[in-house]
């Protein structure tokens, strides 16, 4: 059987198309929330820092809201940021304002419950995430300097709580392998889960956090988040052998990886020209100790201020 992947071509966050080319998208993945049902929306919060760029558009994650809201669903914005309240975030590139029209706050998530990892160990995720009826994933398509790409799966590890992730970083990042079973298995963990991919203008030259836009114009969904990446990667001409999170889904046999295996209801793949697209140089995957450190401190004192 078939993954369906739904595109629309968008230009620019500021279309007046925009909420009509997102309701179609979500649709298509099929995304009919009932009247009551709790939805986590989880956009992609990294840093305040170049967060326009950085972070899911405020735009696509109002557009994704006013579709749920619309169709009577209870809706929660939040995510879980390595250092800072969500909220700090959001406030810094507009998300906060642009959902709060709608009736809506940006809140972290919170108390972790450890998860068994197939690798051994455990890494706390959060309670929050767990108990929706359902999660609209809204990651920002970039490069990555660490894992190459970043896209629908790696945004599930921010339902990893807080400082959870920086410690995983340095506790598991010494080995793309272990580091890459350990993302799966969160996304795998996770409630049913929608996917959204905010990839008009995704990141490239550096990443996560620095780097430039790139005009692309893709806004995509589906149901399956290996599908919606896998379908990323191929836009941009790369391979599985280089995007790690795509290798361990080939190894696990996970329906998506495969790109014969995925339909295009809607606007096919080839329509977008990535000419000029940079990736990022690949660094060590460690995170310091006195940077996680440094990080625990200024995350605490934004709670307190």
């Amino acid at each position: 059987m078939s993954e369906r992947v739904a595109i629309a071509r968008m230009l620019e966050y500021e279309s007046t198309l925009l909420e009509s080319a997102t309701a179609l998208i979500l649709e298509e993945a099929g995304l009919r929330p009932a009247v009551g049902q709790r939805i986590l929306v989880k956009p992609n919060l990294v840093a305040p820092g170049n967060a326009r760029h950085c972070c899911t558009n405020p735009l696509v994650v109002r557009a994704a809201c006013a579709y749920l809201l619309d169709r009577g669903a209870r809706v929660t914005v939040a995510d879980s940021p390595a250092f800072g309240p969500a909220s700090h975030v959001a406030r810094a590139f507009g998300l906060a304002k642009a959902v709060g029209e709608l009736g809506l706050k940006v809140q972290s998530l919170k108390r972790a419950v450890p998860l068994e990892l197939s690798g051994g160990g455990t890494i706390g995720l959060s309670q929050d995430a767990l108990e929706a009826d359902l999660i609209l994933n809204i990651p920002k398509l970039k490069v990555h300097c660490q894992m190459v790409m970043s896209g629908a799966v790696k945004n599930m590890f921010g339902c990893v709580v807080g400082f959870r992730k920086a410690l995983a970083h340095n506790k598991l990042g010494q080995s793309h392998d272990v580091f890459r079973s350990m993302l799966m298995d969160v996304y795998l963990a996770l409630p049913k889960t929608v996917h959204l991919m905010d990839a008009i203008h995704p990141l490239h030259k550096d990443g996560p956090i620095n780097g430039e836009p790139f005009e692309l114009g893709l806004l995509v969904a589906s149901n399956n988040g290996i599908a919606i990446d896998t379908t990323a990667y191929g836009i941009l001409g790369l391979l599985p052998e280089q995007i790690p999170l795509w290798s361990e889904a080939l190894k696990r046999n996970m329906a998506g990886a495969d790109p014969s295996g995925i339909e295009y209801p809607l606007e096919k793949p080839a329509l977008f020209d990535v000419t000029g697209f940079e990736m990022s140089p690949v660094r060590d995957l460690d995170f310091y100790l006195m940077r996680i450190i440094k990080g625990r401190i200024r995350s605490l004192l934004k709670h307190f201020t």
